[in-house]
């Protein structure tokens, strides 16, 4: 007998009694969740997985979430948790909805410093003080540092015209922190010094300072236990930059609480997703153990886009924080993950013309294993990040191919390399806890997404964009908006029949989803399929 997992097990089913009140629950229960912004992939998704597991998840109105133009509603959304609270057993709630109305807003805000700490104290200090029984799991961000102009999509304007070099900046002032600079680095960052105009950057260094001061102030709540369990994540990052820093400097003011209660980590988007499936893992009562491979070549020590750590502890973290533990045999796991990673550890962007379906170095041996672990009848999911943004053509036409895409038990690889890993580990997790067809119902989204869209149909629209009639580019498709849907629609079709996703168990109306582009741009897409019961269900691919 595993008296390990048995002793796990029986601990994690006590731990679920404290916050259930009850050792064994007789129902599903109740989560209220409140999300970073209103992207399907952060919000309809996550909670439409948690939902179809038996959960009642209560969400705020669609119009409080804060959007691409509409920054948010803070203090109607307090408004709104604190009187939805009590029908919960343990809520989810993000600090930059709550705090500033959204992600975005986060991080071109103009709130005064004193404004935020109010904000702060009434969503959660005294949310605790109206419910000290209720758990409260919150997640917020370490504000980003895009590493380019080009980059900035949600930053102030004049980051576009001088985010590479604020970037750089900020860089060499945490590589002197951390190891010196050279002679030649010294007179870099003087020059910089001079060229950023000093408004643009004394506004940006403002509003991270008062970010900063907000996410001290929830570790403090962290440590008298008003919030239960608290993650930060580093959006758009590197190893060097103001994101590290400040990351180092809260880890460091958490002390002891790191990595028990306080736990900070390289990716933001997934974190509704991971703390939901950390809510589900402990009112089933369970700690899933996880094995954990990577593609032949750099594998575990890829620093991937985005990140300023190396992937395995990206991993190591996600799997932690969704409330598992990683194992270091197959024997003892219930979910493998398989990391499709490239042979030298670079991150390629999805659209990039490199991304076809002729295999690379690692590819066949990455479907070799797959294979394997499957014919020995393993739970076995994949972190597709050998590309952002999108899928690895190779890899999924291999996959297809082998007839192993209704096999496995999750799949992503959506915007960042760290969004995806953390997002399937979630979804392993979560399909412990359904059939195959339920998890095929997870697994759909993504395949439309990662795959077809953004790997594909993305590049396509972009690329017919300038024939259709009107006006519009990528990133604002104004008049030219219903032509760009109805040509992906068009196109998305022919994959689903091409591929014969439709043939998948419960997805025969894939047949008749439309695409469309609701910001009005290129990064996301909504797919709607329609369902037997006249109902729709909605799928959102999102890029960078």
């Amino acid at each position: 007998m595993n008296y390990i997992k048995i002793f796990i097990t029986l601990f994690a089913v006590l731990c679920s009694g404290i916050f259930s009140g009850t050792v064994s629950a007789q129902f599903k229960q109740t989560i209220l969740f409140v999300p970073h912004d209103n992207r399907p992939i952060s919000f309809g998704q996550t909670v439409d997985n948690i939902k179809a597991l038996g959960y009642n998840v209560i969400t705020p109105p669609q119009e409080l979430i804060g959007n691409r133009d509409d920054l948010g509603h803070p203090e109607a959304l307090q408004k709104w948790v604190a009187e939805n609270a009590g029908r919960a057993d343990i809520a989810v709630l993000s600090a930059d909805s709550l705090v500033y109305g959204s992600l975005v807003a986060s991080r071109k805000h103009d709130i005064p410093a004193d404004v935020l700490q109010q904000r702060a104290v009434a969503a959660f200090a005294d949310l605790h003080k109206k419910y000290p029984y209720l758990p409260v799991y919150v997640f917020g961000s370490i504000m980003r540092t895009p590493q380019t102009n080009a980059a900035s999509s949600e930053e102030p304007d004049y980051y576009r015209v001088y985010g590479t070099m604020i970037a750089r900046y900020t860089a060499l002032l945490d590589k002197q922190e951390k190891d010196g600079l050279t002679g030649k680095e010294k007179r870099e960052l003087a020059n910089l010094k001079k060229s950023i105009p000093e408004s643009s950057l004394n506004d940006w260094m403002a509003r991270r300072a008062g970010n900063f001061e907000v996410n001290k102030y929830l570790i403090s709540l962290a440590k008298d236990k008003s919030i239960a369990y608290l993650v930060l994540g580093c959006d758009d990052n590197a190893p060097y930059s103001q994101t590290d820093k400040e990351r180092r400097e809260l880890d460091q003011f958490a002390g002891d609480l790191n990595g028990t209660t306080y736990q900070s980590v390289a990716g933001l988007d997934e974190l509704g997703m991971v703390l939901l499936t950390r809510t589900v893992n402990e009112m089933e009562g369970d700690i899933p153990f996880v094995n954990v491979h990577y593609a032949e070549g750099k594998g575990a020590d890829t620093i991937p886009a985005y990140s300023n750590e190396k992937i395995k502890d990206s991993v190591k973290t996600h799997i932690k924080m969704a409330g598992g533990l990683q194992v270091n045999t197959d024997k003892r796991a219930n979910f493998v993950l398989l990391l499709n990673t490239d042979k030298d550890g670079v991150t390629y962007a999805a659209n990039d013309l490199t991304n076809t379906t002729a295999p690379r170095a690692n590819t066949a041996s990455f479907v070799d294993m797959v294979g394997k672990y499957l014919k020995e009848g393993k739970n076995v999911g994949i972190a597709d990040i050998d590309f952002g943004n999108g899928s690895d053509n190779a890899l999924m036409n291999l996959l297809w191919q082998k007839d192993y895409l209704a096999k496995l038990k999750a799949y992503a690889g959506w915007n960042t390399p760290t969004n995806s890993s953390g997002y399937a580990i979630s979804m392993g997790m979560l399909s412990s806890y359904t059939d195959q067809n339920g998890t095929i119902k997870m697994l759909m989204p993504r395949y439309l997404d990662e795959w077809l869209y953004q790997a594909n149909i993305r590049q396509q629209v972009a690329n017919k964009l300038d024939s259709f009639k009107g006006e519009g580019d990528y990133n604002d498709t104004k008049t030219r908006t219903a032509q760009a849907q109805d040509y992906a629609t068009t196109l998305m079709r022919q994959d689903v029949m091409k591929y014969g996703l439709d043939k998948f168990p419960d997805e025969m109306a894939l047949d008749k989803l439309e695409v469309r582009f609701p910001w009005h741009r290129l990064f996301e897409a909504d797919v709607v399929i329609p369902a037997a019961d006249a109902t729709t269900v909605t799928t959102t691919a999102s890029g960078k």
